[in-house]
């Protein structure tokens, strides 16, 4: 029969142990299971968290499992798999600088690093257009389309009209891959590129097209500029 968490030391439970040593010494289930509160006659909070940990393959990936599933782990019901949810969203918002508008961007790796953690785990294409000042700081974040798996359809003049709508013309469109490759498609580089023309004619800089993958990014920009 396993242990009871009160049959543990006091300085094996995570409650305990977080007091005693701070959150930064506990694992990642042990931080899960504070969330959890409370396991079953046959496992403790820990044990269950280490079953939600198996699902979702590592830690960044908590945030993709969806309630439903949740609730049919056995100690996990409607308002355990809420509060959950909860927590990963509030985690997302915490890691993404975005939330503190005014961010300034100047190389690919600055956009990167603000829509990383937010893009990584989707599971279906997202896009974004991300608007900027004069001095190069973030303004605006607009999610103009959430796609299939992979392909989203969107005309460079519904782009346009955000800019233009306003009254900016800096921008930069970010995208993620749901396969965790960054490499850009053949639609993503023709995309890009009508978008650049269509710019042009209307006097707006368009900075770069990043692509997300898992852990990796993309600047179609880059791509671009190594070919010249």
């Amino acid at each position: 029969m396993p242990l009871k968490m009160k049959q543990l030391p006091e300085s094996e439970r995570p409650y305990e142990k977080l007091l005693m040593y701070g959150a930064k010494k506990l694992s990642n289930a042990e931080l899960l299971a504070i969330i959890i509160k409370t396991g079953t006659k046959e496992e403790t909070s820990v044990d269950i968290a280490n079953r939600i940990l198996l699902l979702s393959e590592n830690i960044s990936g908590l945030a993709s499992i969806g309630i439903e599933t949740l609730e049919k782990i056995k100690g996990i019901g409607k308002v355990k798999a809420i509060q959950i949810k909860a927590v990963c969203e509030l985690a997302t918002r915490i890691n993404n600088p975005i939330n503190n508008l005014k961010t300034k961007v100047i190389r690919p790796s600055d956009v990167a690093g603000i829509f990383m953690q937010e893009l990584k785990n989707e599971k279906h294409e997202k896009l974004k257009l991300i608007l900027l000042n004069s001095k190069n700081e973030v303004v605006k974040n607009i999610e103009l389309k959430t796609g299939s798996i992979n392909q989203i359809s969107v005309a460079p003049a519904e782009i346009l009209k955000e800019v233009i709508k306003e009254e900016l013309d800096k921008f930069i469109l970010i995208h993620n891959h749901p396969s965790g490759d960054s490499t850009p498609s053949k639609a993503d580089l023709d995309f890009t590129k009508k978008v650049e023309e269509c710019s042009k004619l209307f006097k707006l800089n368009f900075l770069d097209h990043i692509v997300i993958g898992k852990d990796n990014y993309t600047s179609i920009k880059t791509i671009e500029n190594k070919k010249q």
